[in-house]
């Protein structure tokens, strides 16, 4: 049987035999009275550079895409894109009908994207024959890899194993950010072997990567980002000995980001970081004066392990 360390390395490091592999950021949209903040955008991007991500997804539900209107999305996408730097960039792109999403994924024509987030139609909940349907239209008309986006939890339908094994087949689908929270699932994709699995539940990061995830697009990784990479890089090593501790010192920042709704924990304490205005589009609203207390504190021993290390 092969131990944690050999699997990893049979599997190559991240980022080679892996494109998705390592700790992606799934970027919030800065608001400023309203508007889309774009210098603080700028900020927040360079902030994350070099620091050892993977790279960013704009316009996720971490980015409040639902709440930006299609020009909106292209100008946050245009930013983000003008400063990367190394970074890689995933954009998502949501809708209802097969052939209205995949009318934006062919505007995205020609820029260096790594990939497309696509999550499942939200509200209308097909079946899974509607799911393949839907999927396979939309990687037919995309022009980079997409990564597929199970979130029941906010969509209202899950990607079945068996459906998700069935759009494997499909060359230009290559990932899956998994928030089904089935590990049985989980496990099953990641032994498939053909889906690279991103794990999109901040709380199964350190799970998942044990399973055999590559990576995970995490939003408590604005935060620390680089002690979120080490860990990345700790558990591709097979290294549990320092993963462990490196692990148990993020956790209580991992779960305060996710005490209220996301993304409201993460603007309070990209806020106090920052300095980027703490401010949500209707009807998500800002973090309540506990929660900031404790993320400042929280923050703050953070900080504090870090300078010890």
């Amino acid at each position: 049987m092969q131990t944690l360390a050999e699997s990893h390395a049979a599997a190559g490091p991240a980022g080679t035999t892996t494109p998705f592999g390592g700790i992606w950021v799934p970027l919030v949209t800065p608001f400023r009275e309203g508007a889309v903040d774009h210098e603080g955008l700028k900020r927040l991007v360079r902030h994350l550079d070099h620091q050892g991500l993977a790279g960013l997804v704009v316009c996720g539900s971490t980015g409040e895409a639902a709440a930006l209107d299609e020009a909106e999305q292209r100008a946050v996408l245009d930013t983000v894109m003008s400063v990367r730097g190394d970074l890689k960039v995933i954009v998502g792109v949501s809708g209802v009908t097969p052939g209205g999403v995949a009318r934006r994924l062919r505007e995205l024509a020609g820029l260096p994207l790594a990939g497309v987030l696509v999550p499942s139609p939200y509200y209308v909940k097909p079946s899974q024959a509607g799911l393949i349907d839907f999927f396979n239209t939309v990687a037919d008309a995309s022009p980079v890899p997409v990564v597929l986006y199970d979130i029941p939890g906010r969509t209202g339908v899950r990607i079945d194993t068996d459906t998700m094994l069935t759009l494997a087949r499909h060359p230009r689908i290559q990932a899956v950010k998994d928030c089904a929270g089935d590990p049985d699932h989980t496990q099953a994709v990641i032994d498939d072997g053909r889906l690279q699995l991103l794990c999109g539940d901040d709380a199964r990061i350190f799970t998942s990567l044990c399973q055999g995830a590559v990576g995970a697009i995490a939003a408590s990784a604005h935060l620390h980002p680089a002690a979120f990479a080490r860990l990345h890089r700790q558990l591709q090593a097979g290294d549990l000995l320092a993963a462990r501790p490196a692990w148990r010192a993020l956790w209580p920042l991992t779960r305060a980001l996710f005490a209220e709704p996301n993304p409201g924990p993460v603007k309070a304490a990209l806020a106090l970081r920052l300095g980027l205005s703490n401010e949500l589009r209707a009807p998500m609203t800002a973090a309540s004066p506990g929660l900031t207390a404790r993320l400042a504190s929280l923050l703050e021993v953070l900080d504090a392990g870090e300078r010890r290390a």
